[in-house]
C-alpha cells in the first residue's frame, strides 16, 4: 500500500520538531523521538531513518526501538496521506444505509440489459441489481458485506453518451467502500475471484464460478481493503481477473503487494483479444470464462526465472576493455569484461593507482565515458597525473628545477588540447568543495552519473578511502567493507558497467595467496570478477613490477607467476613485454603543424612540474 519517499522522513522530523541532519543514505536525529534521552544521559544521537527504505532504529541499549514510516504513523499520530491513513488506520464514520427486509426484486428493465450483456437472470435475481425508480435506464447495483448488511450503493448509466453525459458510474456519498458480491460468497473460503467491474463479476458467476466479486471504485481505488483486509485473508487464494488493456492487467499489481493470501491471475493469452470477463463472456461463451479462472497462474517470485529462459551468452565475446598491456589482454580473450568489479591490489607507493589510472586513460581512448574518485590525490594532481599518461613522452618537456633535479612538464597549450580531449568524457568526485558532513554517497553519485553521462568505466581509488564517504550501520570495518563490495558488484552487473576498485595489500602478511594477501574483508577478492595484482619483487630492477592474475571468475585463468613490466618516470606510463610505450592516444591531431608543440615559454618553478 504505502510506498516509501524520502520527503515523508523530513516531514516526520518536523513533526516531532527534532533537528537532524543528513549523512550517506542517513537521516540522524539529534535525540530520539521515543525516549528522548537527555545531554546527561551520555550518547543522544542514536536514532536514524534510512532514507533508501524507510526503516528507523535507535542504537540506545535501552531503548533498542526498530520499524518503518507506518510505525511512526500509527505511534506519533503522523500522516502518510489520506488514503494510506485510511488502509493502516482507518477512522473515518460512515453513513450508514438502510438494508431493506427483504431481497431487492430486480426490475424487468435491469433484467432486460443484463440478459443482453449475457448476465443469466439467476445471477441478476442473486446479486439483487435494480433500476431506480423512474430512471429505468440508471443501474443499481447494492453492496452487501458478509453479514448481509447493505454498505456501499452504486450506479451505472446504460445509455451513457460521452457528449452529453457527465458521468458514467457513480456512488452514493459517506458510504462504507468494500467489494461487491460478498454476501454472495459461500463460507468455504476456498478461492476468491476480483474483476473490475460489477458486470464483470456478474459474468464469471454466470459462468458457473462462485465467490465473485468486484472493486466499488475501478481499477486506482484501494480505500476499500482495511475494511475487508480479515475477510480476504480467510480465503486460500485469489484470483485477479482484471481488465487487460496495453499488456497490462489491472488490480494484479497493487492487489499483488497488498494482500498475504496466495494470488494468481487470468494468463493473458486467455482473454482472447477481449478486454474483460464480460466481453469474453459474450464474445466465446461461458466456457472461455471458466478457462481463465481455472488456468489462472501464480506471479513469478520475484528474482527468480526458469533456468531454461536463461540467455545463451558466450563469454568469450562479451564487450571487454583493452587494458593496453597486451599480456594481460591475452589472458582476459580482450581485456576487463564489463559487468563486474575488477580488484587492482598492491602495497602503498608501488605503482597501483598508476596502472589503474593508466587503464581508464585507455577507457577514454577507446570511447568509454568514465567516472574516476580518488581518495588520496587532490583533484588537481589527478588530472596532473592523467596528463601526462595521455601526453606521452613526445610531448613531455624534460628540465632542470633550480635545484638541480629533473622534472617532466606538459606544456599548457598541449593541456588544454588534453582536456579538449577527455572533455565530457571523464568525471571525477570532487572531494574538495564538500563539507565532511554534506558529503554524498559515493555509491549514490557513481550511480548517477552512470544514468545521467552514460559512464560505464569507473575507477575507485581506494577502497579504504572510499569506505569514509559511505553511512550506515556494520557490525564492523570488515562488514563495512563487505557491504560496499556487494553493492559495488550488483551496480556493476545492473548497469553493465566495469568498475576498478583499488586496495591495498597487508603490510605484514604470512600466506601464499594472493586473495587472502588483500587488506579487509575476505569477502572482498571473493565478490571480484577478476583480483589484479601489481606488486615490487625483489628480483627485478626498481622501476619494474610483477602484474599477477590471481582469480579470473569469468573464464578461469590465472596467471601467478606474473608478468614483467617497466615504468617510465617521464611519461608516467606503465609497459609489458610488445607494448607500445609511445601510443598515441590522438588528442593533438587538431594542433599538428603549429609552432606551440611543447615549447612555449613557462616558469620552470610554477607550471605544474612533476619529479
Amino acid at each position: 500500500m504505502y510506498e516509501f519517499k524520502e520527503q515523508d522522513a523530513w516531514d516526520f522530523a518536523r513533526h516531532v520538531g527534532i533537528e537532524v541532519g543528513k549523512r550517506g543514505d542517513e537521516l540522524h536525529f539529534k535525540i530520539c523521538p521515543y525516549c528522548r534521552p537527555k545531554p546527561t544521559q551520555g550518547n543522544i544521537k542514536t536514532f536514524s531513518i534510512n532514507l533508501r527504505t524507510g526503516q528507523f532504529k535507535c542504537l540506545r541499549a535501552s531503548c533498542g526501538v526498530t520499524g518503518n514510516m507506518i510505525t511512526l504513523a500509527k505511534d506519533f499520530d503522523f500522516s502518510l496521506g489520506n488514503e494510506v491513513d485510511e488502509y493502516y488506520r482507518p477512522r473515518r464514520q460512515f453513513r450508514k444505509i438502510k438494508t431493506p427486509e427483504k431481497p431487492i426484486e430486480p426490475k424487468p428493465e435491469a433484467i432486460t440489459y443484463l440478459r443482453n450483456r449475457g448476465i443469466s437472470e439467476e445471477i441478476i435475481k442473486r446479486y439483487q441489481i435494480t433500476v431506480q425508480t423512474g430512471k429505468p435506464n440508471v443501474l443499481v447495483f447494492p453492496f452487501l458485506d458478509a453479514a448481509g448488511q447493505m454498505q456501499f450503493v452504486k450506479y451505472r448509466k446504460t445509455d451513457f453518451d460521452r457528449e452529453k453525459d457527465k458521468n458514467k458510474e457513480w456512488c452514493e456519498a459517506n458510504c462504507k467502500p468494500i467489494l461487491f458480491g460478498m454476501a454472495q460468497c459461500n463460507d468455504k473460503f476456498d478461492r476468491l475471484v476480483i474483476t473490475e467491474g460489477q458486470i464483470d463479476s456478474l459474468s464469471v458467476a454466470t459462468a458457473g464460478i462462485e465467490n465473485a466479486v468486484s472493486v466499488p471504485t475501478g481499477a486506482k481505488g484501494f480505500t476499500w481493503v482495511p475494511y475487508c483486509w480479515n475477510w480476504l485473508n480467510k480465503f486460500s487464494e485469489i484470483i485477479i481477473f482484471g481488465d487487460y488493456e496495453h499488456g497490462v492487467i489491472t488490480l494484479l499489481d497493487e492487489l499483488s503487494k497488498r494482500l498475504k493470501t496466495k494470488i494468481r491471475h487470468v494468463k493473458e493469452e486467455d482473454y482472447k483479444g477481449c478486454k474483460d470477463a464480460n466481453e469474453i463472456l459474450q464474445t466465446h461463451g461461458a466456457d472461455q470464462v471458466r478457462k481463465c479462472v481455472e488456468n489462472a497462474i501464480m506471479l513469478p517470485v520475484g528474482g527468480v526465472i526458469d533456468l531454461s529462459d536463461v540467455e545463451n551468452v558466450d563469454v568469450f565475446k562479451l564487450p571487454k576493455l583493452q587494458t593496453g598491456i597486451k599480456q594481460l589482454d591475452r589472458l582476459l580473450y580482450g581485456g576487463l569484461p564489463f559487468g563486474g568489479v575488477v580488484l587492482v591490489s598492491g602495497k602503498p607507493g608501488e605503482g597501483k593507482s598508476t596502472l589503474a589510472s593508466q587503464i581508464l586513460v585507455n577507457a577514454i581512448y577507446q570511447g568509454h565515458k568514465c567516472f574516476a574518485y580518488s581518495g588520496e590525490l587532490p583533484n588537481y594532481q589527478f588530472r596532473a597525473w592523467i596528463d601526462f599518461q595521455i601526453a606521452g613522452g613526445n610531448h613531455i618537456t624534460e628540465y632542470e628545477n633550480r635545484w638541480g633535479d629533473r622534472n617532466y612538464m606538459v606544456s599548457d597549450t598541449n593541456r588544454h588540447l588534453i582536456a579538449d580531449w577527455y572533455r565530457g568524457k571523464c568525471f571525477l568526485y570532487d572531494n574538495q568543495i564538500v563539507e565532511d558532513d554534506e558529503k554524498e554517497s559515493l555509491l549514490t553519485v557513481a550511480e548517477d552519473v552512470i544514468m545521467q553521462h552514460g559512464v560505464d568505466v569507473i575507477l575507485l581509488d581506494n577502497l579504504m578511502t572510499a569506505l569514509d564517504l559511505e553511512s550506515g550501520q556494520a557490525y564492523d570495518k570488515y562488514d563495512k567493507q563487505s557491504q560496499f563490495v556487494k553493492k559495488l558488484a550488483r551496480m556493476a552487473l545492473k548497469h553493465n558497467t566495469l568498475i576498478l576498485l583499488v586496495a591495498h595489500k597487508r603490510k605484514n602478511n604470512f600466506t601464499t595467496n594472493e586473495n587472502d594477501e588483500i587488506s579487509g574483508s575476505g569477502d572482498i577478492s571473493n565478490i571480484a570478477t577478476i583480483t589484479i595484482a601489481y606488486e615490487k619483487d625483489k628480483e627485478l630492477q626498481l622501476s619494474q613490477r610483477l602484474l599477477k592474475v590471481s582469480k579470473n571468475r569469468l573464464f578461469g585463468k590465472i596467471e601467478t607467476k606474473g608478468y614483467v613490466l617497466n615504468y617510465d618516470e617521464k611519461s608516467k606510463r606503465i609497459y609489458g613485454f610488445g607494448d607500445d610505450l609511445m601510443v598515441d592516444y590522438g588528442w593533438d591531431k587538431q594542433k599538428q603543424g603549429s609552432l606551440y608543440d611543447g615549447f612555449l615559454q613557462i616558469d620552470m618553478d610554477t607550471d605544474y612540474p612533476f619529479q
